[in-house]
């Protein structure tokens, strides 16, 4: 059985071409690892975000995401969060990047990170309450209520967490190379290009006949101008401050 609710074994092939680190959010990770020296990754996918200046132990269930990892990254490790096989404060530091919506148990995720980790716990994830903030809300409806069904309230976040936590709102550049939905908020054309939408689970959470729908109006509404009619503005944003949180227990 995989872990999470995304098949990254049959739908991931594309996934690190599309979704590499961007040096701007990169900042606010590494500025909230400190001076960690060992970290722990979990969920660590292709190793996007992992500093390469410190020994890093990743923990990814997804064999797909393991074989994307850089020859420059360390192997690695098939698990979840909610079985770290780590000693009780092993690390100094911890992170689990846009991957807490894929953990079947979010409480016992949380508690297994805070066992393991001497230091800060550093979690990137999207503000569910934000997500329709976004123009993208008026074309694909679909795709922001399964967000929203995925991804938990950030009060149940830092419940799970415990302890002294901060929540920062990460501002999207616009042109934010990581290729998450927000990341394009000023370049909508990017969304009629497939390969963009498959490495965005959350599509995969929405029907063929809605995305076909969604693709005709966008494209529609890009060549008559009325999205830039409604939406040009978006265009001219040096960044967004949409629904990217990072959150940090001590």
């Amino acid at each position: 059985m995989r872990a999470g609710d995304f098949d990254y074994e049959k739908h991931g092939s594309n996934y690190a071409q599309q979704r590499r680190a961007d040096h701007r959010i990169a900042a606010f990770v590494h500025r909230a690892i400190g001076s960690a020296r060992t970290v722990l990754n979990v969920g660590a996918g292709a190793g996007s975000y992992e500093p390469e200046d410190r020994y890093v132990l990743a923990i990814e269930p997804s064999k797909s995401m393991r074989a994307q990892r850089p020859a420059r990254l360390s192997p690695a490790i098939d698990g979840v969060a909610e079985k770290l096989p780590l000693d009780d404060k092993s690390v100094d530091a911890s992170m689990a990047l846009v991957t807490v919506h894929q953990w079947t148990d979010l409480t016992k995720g949380l508690s297994e990170l805070r066992r393991v980790t001497r230091g800060p716990v550093v979690i990137m994830t999207f503000d569910r309450e934000a997500l329709d903030i976004y123009w993208l809300a008026k074309y694909a409806p679909e795709l922001i209520a399964a967000e929203y069904r995925r991804y938990p309230p950030i009060e149940n976040i830092l419940s799970g967490l415990g302890g002294e936590t901060e929540v920062t709102t990460i501002p999207v550049p616009v042109d934010c190379v990581d290729g998450f939905t927000e990341a394009y908020y000023s370049r909508p054309e990017q969304f009629l290009d497939p390969s963009v939408r498959r490495s965005q689970s959350a599509w995969g959470f929405v029907s063929n006949e809605a995305q076909e729908r969604f693709v005709k109006d966008l494209a529609g509404d890009l060549e008559s101008g009325v999205w830039d009619q409604k939406y040009g503005e978006w265009r001219k944003r040096t960044h967004f401050e949409g629904s990217m949180r990072l959150i940090v227990g001590s």
